[in-house]
């Protein structure tokens, strides 16, 4: 989530997501990192809860015995997750308390279609998060933006700082009003292959949607972005300097610091 603004004709800056504000996300390390992160979602959160789901089955167990064992996997990914950062943010939270909520239900009413509509509670929440929050004082994704990068970083103190300009607050603004529908919509087509498809096809769709529905919604955010800094860029040409309207006028699709607002 990167935005980028220019004060007069001083050179660019970029406020970037990182956690570390002073290191290039391009170096080495932060690939690193960045795979590692990928790498315990892809065995975590899909490959391993569809390979037990399918072998217990093979192996003669129930349908609703076999996905509460197979929703084991992502419950320990994000305990690990949780550990090596050490906290549990907002999102790994709501997932969490998703898998527990199906469990018991599951235990309760042995139906391996609620275990599975389940899921998709997490997704509502967050959705319905985003759109409520675009009443409150600072819109959901600054917030979790915030949160990740760090407030006491310096490209954390830079979103605070630029918080006060219209431009910066309306970008997010739209930012978080798509995603709360976007996830909301997630949820509402989840719930329908839920309930018009086999389990173990509803299971596979489940694994595989939310990562699919977050990569559309990053395309239009960069997108969205490039948008608001050609529009920018335009407005800087007709009255022949950059506008001062802050970074929100300006979102930038590169990952890279550019120098620091007077």
């Amino acid at each position: 989530m990167l935005l980028r603004g220019n004060r007069h004709h001083e050179r660019p800056f970029v406020v970037d997501t990182s956690r570390d504000g002073n290191r290039p996300t391009g170096t080495r390390s932060a690939a690193v990192g960045r795979l590692r992160s990928l790498s315990m979602i892809v065995i975590f959160d899909v490959a391993a809860p569809l390979a037990a789901y399918n072998l217990l089955r093979s192996a003669g167990m129930g349908t609703v015995s076999a996905l509460l064992l197979s929703g084991v996997f992502p419950a320990a990914g994000l305990v690990i997750r949780a550990i090596s950062h050490r906290r549990l943010d907002v999102v790994g939270a709501l997932v969490l308390a998703g898998i527990l909520v199906g469990a018991v239900l599951g235990l309760v009413t042995h139906s391996a279609r609620l275990i599975l509509v389940e899921g998709s509670v997490p997704t509502a929440i967050f959705g319905l998060g985003c759109l409520g929050s675009l009443w409150a004082s600072r819109p959901l994704m600054y917030s979790l933006a915030l949160e990740f990068i760090g407030p006491d970083t310096p490209k954390g103190r830079e979103m605070i700082m630029f918080w006060q300009h219209e431009g910066f607050r309306h970008t997010f603004r739209v930012i978080t009003a798509v995603w709360g529908v976007g996830f909301l919509l997630e949820a509402a087509l989840r719930v329908v292959v839920v309930y018009n498809t086999s389990t173990g096809t509803a299971l596979a769709i489940s694994k595989v949607m939310p990562f699919v529905w977050v990569g559309v919604l990053l395309a239009w955010m960069l997108g969205y972005a490039a948008r608001q800094k050609k529009k920018a860029e335009r407005m800087a040409a007709t009255v022949g300097e950059v506008p001062e309207t802050g970074p929100g006028e300006g979102p930038a699709t590169d990952l890279q610091p550019q120098g620091r607002p007077a």
